[in-house]
């Protein structure tokens, strides 16, 4: 990129903006190809920029003629972009609409950064709430503990990255990625926590020693998974592009939480509520062994 492109920073904002020409013109008409070629040269001269994309030059137009497409380069990610920059970019779309033509703009340049993910996430936890879990488990206790603190961790994750998203210069994608990764791996570790102490329990074991043997064993497993996949993650520094290195440790740190959650708040809330992740057999089971202890040591 340096050697083709000198002066554009691999994390530089960007933005995309795309000219339509009236119905029944093209846009090589007199008329819209200069009022392309104003905003080129309107924003050309803002701060920041380091170069604007011609595209009758680079040769960036639809088959059929009326859609032209530029790319605004900027020399700052989207967090330092100024607002003489940005408003710099709405004057030229403004101009051009002004002019007649269908505009529109995107890209990171419009964009502050450091946001959480949306609906995506959301449909995705609720699916696994109301399908794969309750019906793995028969009971919907024992599927909701490993979401309740998959979101807790994601919450924490969250929570540290928009705190640093100003200092860092942290897009929203890095929230994203952590997001998701949080999620999946925050399920997934409580999972084998949840159902070795199932095991532990249906052997008879006492709840707290079913707990630390969940943990001892299940626990051990979550310990090697996470670190194998914060590895992963943080080998993306080894690309040298900031904003990939800044994604992954990201993504590693959410990783990490979910391993403590795993390993913390899972069998607390397990010693919280012993029977509540068995199945209403072992429960009912359980009820009457405990009456049958009660009923012989009372006679």
């Amino acid at each position: 990129m340096e050697q083709r492109f000198p002066g554009t920073a691999a994390d530089g904002a960007t933005a995309r903006i795309v000219f339509v020409a009236p119905s029944g013109e093209q846009i090589t008409a007199p008329g819209s190809k200069r009022a392309v070629a104003k905003s080129v040269a309107f924003l050309a001269e803002g701060p920041q920029v380091v170069s604007v994309s011609d595209p009758f030059r680079s040769k960036t137009l639809s088959r059929d003629g009326r859609t032209a497409y530029a790319t605004v380069t900027f020399e700052v990610g989207a967090k330092e972009l100024t607002d003489d920059s940005r408003n710099r970019l709405r004057e030229a779309v403004h101009g051009a609409r002004d002019a007649g033509l269908t505009v529109e703009v995107g890209g990171s340049a419009l964009n502050g950064g450091g946001g959480p993910g949306g609906a995506a996430e959301l449909i995705g936890v609720a699916v696994a709430a109301v399908v794969p879990l309750p019906v793995t488990f028969g009971s919907l206790a024992a599927a909701g503990l490993p979401l309740l603190t998959a979101l807790i961790g994601v919450g924490v994750s969250l929570a540290g990255i928009l705190a640093l998203a100003h200092a860092l210069d942290l897009s929203a994608t890095t929230s994203i990625l952590a997001m998701m990764l949080g999620l999946a791996v925050g399920i997934d570790y409580a999972l084998f926590v949840v159902s070795r102490y199932r095991e532990e329990r249906a052997k008879g074991r006492a709840p707290q020693e079913a707990a630390g043997c969940a943990v001892g064993t299940a626990g051990c497993a979550v310990v090697f998974a996470g670190l194998t996949v914060v590895i992963a993650l943080a080998g993306l520094a080894v690309v040298g592009i900031p904003m990939l290195t800044k994604m992954g440790l990201a993504a590693a740190g959410a990783v990490t939480v979910a391993v403590l959650i795993a390993l913390t708040l899972v069998p607390a809330l397990l010693g919280f509520w012993p029977n509540a992740v068995l199945t209403r057999r072992a429960r009912r089971e359980g009820r009457i062994e405990e009456q049958g202890t009660r009923n012989n040591w009372a006679s």
